[in-house]
């Protein structure tokens, strides 16, 4: 007995006719089409929606928006590149982030109340 005898079982090794039940092939990949359908609509639908209103955000970007960066960083923004934004976070501070690390844009006069 060789160890090709444990990995292929001899009766499944001799089977030379067509499978009883051509159908089962497709349903046995029913389960598999029904999880990638679920985890489309659970996982990759809301994450893809979350960052297409985040693209939005940052295009509608302007001179004097009060920003949330992350990390927590608070400020206005006084000159808005390609790829970094410049946000004033006290008088004569100036710091340059990321367009991709502004989370939020604050309503007008919230840094002010604060």
């Amino acid at each position: 007995m060789s160890m090709l005898d444990f990995v292929i079982p001899a009766a499944h090794a001799q089977a030379t006719g067509a499978a009883p039940g051509g159908a089962s092939g497709v349903l046995g990949f029913l389960p598999i089409l029904i999880v990638v359908f679920v985890m489309y609509f659970l996982m990759i639908r809301p994450q893809m929606k979350r960052a297409k209103e985040h693209r939005g955000m940052l295009d509608k970007l302007a001179k004097g928006d009060e920003v949330l960066a992350a990390g927590g960083l608070a400020g206005t923004v006084t000159d808005i590149g390609e790829n970094f934004v410049t946000i004033e976070v006290a008088d004569g501070v100036r710091v340059r982030v990321q367009k991709s690390a502004i989370g939020n844009v604050l309503p007008k006069g919230t840094l002010k109340a604060a």
